[in-house]
């Protein structure tokens, strides 16, 4: 194992069918209206934690939630990963601000997400 350990999970996307209805349990769950509120993307943040909504899953048509482990380098990180039999599924793109995601499937069929900010 090359790469630095991730900084943990602090970023889980949820697919939703209705953003208006989904938001409204969101904000009741977590106490806190949304910190960002776009038509394309609804999130939270609560106790350290990134919480998204994206309608319809997306254009990465995500049918499940998705966390994202922070790593300090992504491409390091994917290089390790794929190197252990993860599949990548999205590559390393950034998504405005100089954030960068990726995401890779498992041998089990599961999404897992990785962000580097």
């Amino acid at each position: 194992m090359t790469g630095a350990s991730p900084q943990g999970i602090k970023t889980v996307l949820h697919p939703v069918s209705d953003l208006e209805k989904a938001k409204a349990v969101y904000a009741a769950l977590l106490g806190v209206p949304p910190q960002v509120d776009e038509s394309y993307y609804v999130s939270f943040e609560a106790a350290g934690q990134h919480i998204g909504l994206v309608p319809g899953g997306g254009p990465q048509g995500m049918t499940s939630p998705v966390a994202y482990w922070h790593v300090p380098d992504i491409e390091a990180k994917l290089a390790e990963v794929t190197a252990a039999g993860a599949t990548v599924k999205e590559p390393a793109h950034d998504v405005g601000g100089g954030r960068l995601v990726a995401t890779v499937i498992d041998l089990d069929g599961n999404v897992l997400g990785l962000l580097q900010d």
